[in-house]
């Protein structure tokens, strides 16, 4: 999967962007038609240690996956917001079952008809 990846108001160091490609490249073992992800590292100015933001969004075939997480670390942020993307794709995968499977029984009721 190909990711982007964009720090806003600072420069990401290489380790940050591996881990980052890492934790990502993991939800391609959940749902492997993810076509793209764009993930935004930004820096708040807030008196919170917690101002460091993760948004990660992800292109399906269909569909946009996204989560946000606001944590003291970036790499806190990614892995709570890879964790949300995974549930994501849990249920966009069961809903894409359930209408296949309403689908094939749609047919099949509409062939059983005809005869």
């Amino acid at each position: 999967m190909k990711i982007t990846v964009q720090s806003i108001r600072f420069n990401a160091d290489r380790k940050l962007l591996d881990f980052i490609q890492k934790k990502a490249d993991k939800l391609d073992t959940f749902y492997d038609q993810i076509i793209s992800g764009q993930v935004y590292l930004r820096l708040e100015k807030v008196e919170d240690e917690a101002n460091k933001i993760t948004e990660i969004k992800l292109t399906l075939p269909g569909s946009q996956l996204f989560a946000k997480e606001q944590c003291k670390t970036f790499e806190e942020g990614t892995d709570l917001a890879i964790e949300c993307l995974r549930k994501q794709i849990e249920k966009h995968k069961q809903k894409k079952t359930a209408s296949v499977a309403a689908a094939k029984k749609a047919v099949l009721a509409e062939v059983q008809d005809e005869f």
